[in-house]
């Protein structure tokens, strides 16, 4: 990875994880150097909680909570918050990176509206068969997902999309940007400003303290800094519509690519 990474010309390579951040921690603890030459990290992971935004966090058991594995932490930080918390303390490396946490990906839900656009497309016939092979293994995904997410969290509207939003956020600033809110005016501190965050990591107690409510180990916590001051970066929510418009022509970009091998 990092020589790929050093392959690419100065302020250019965006890293987009969406898993563990343990590779990424271990790259730039081998590697410093390359916080100054990639441009931004993007990554999914997380949870807030407490107002951050207007996202439905889940309820299992009767009880509300903001994590999806333990009431407080999200799967990517939990299965390693010492790599979270390194990466979160490294200051030149924490102001080029972007945090997508369950508080943004469960604003953005996979309805059943959402469903038939992407099964059959924007002009297809919403009565028939899936337009194509792909589009249909997609939505099936998408449906095996909603069951999971209505019965064990409660969140019926559909299934949320995590990972892509990840990727739509290296985005920001460019030609292709879908808008990301970087403050809210019921939520955030005046004056308006792009909000940057200190951001550490419970890391006390273990996976199985964490799952059984004792401890909140890989809960991710969020204070907001001063107008001006550099930090993470993380939204408070995202043009939906935009992001599903995006979303749909990529996949037909993809069926175009198919037909064109035959499949």
């Amino acid at each position: 990875m990092a020589a790929a990474l050093r392959l690419q010309p100065p302020g250019t390579a965006c890293i987009v994880a969406t898993g563990a951040l343990t590779n990424v921690a271990a790259l730039f603890r081998a590697h410093p150097g390359l916080v100054a030459h990639v441009r931004g990290l993007s990554l999914m992971g997380g949870s807030l909680g407490g107002g951050f935004s207007d996202a439905p966090m889940g309820v299992v058991g009767g009880r509300g909570r903001i994590g999806n594995v333990t009431p407080y932490a999200e799967f990517n930080i939990l299965v390693d918050p010492e790599a979270a918390a390194a990466i979160f303390r490294d200051a030149d490396l924490a102001r080029k990176t972007t945090v997508v946490p369950l508080d943004l990906s469960h604003q953005v839900l996979a309805t059943a509206e959402v469903r038939d656009l992407l099964l059959h497309g924007a002009d297809g016939d919403r009565t028939g068969p899936g337009k194509t092979a792909l589009r249909t293994m997609l939505v099936e995904l998408l449906y095996f997902f909603a069951k999971t997410y209505s019965d064990v969290f409660g969140i019926t509207a559909g299934p949320p999309l995590h990972d892509p939003i990840a990727v739509a956020a290296v985005l920001i600033g460019s030609v292709d940007e879908i808008p990301f809110a970087q403050w809210d005016a019921s939520r955030s501190a005046p004056p308006r400003h792009d909000e940057r965050f200190d951001v550490t990591v419970v890391t006390e107690g273990s996976f199985e303290e964490a799952k059984q409510g004792g401890k909140q180990t890989g809960r991710m916590l969020a204070k907001a800094l001063p107008a001006g001051q550099e930090g993470v970066r993380i939204p408070r929510g995202v043009d939906v519509a935009k992001f599903w418009q995006v979303i749909e022509e990529c996949i037909q970009r993809a069926d175009l690519v198919n037909e064109g091998l035959g499949r």
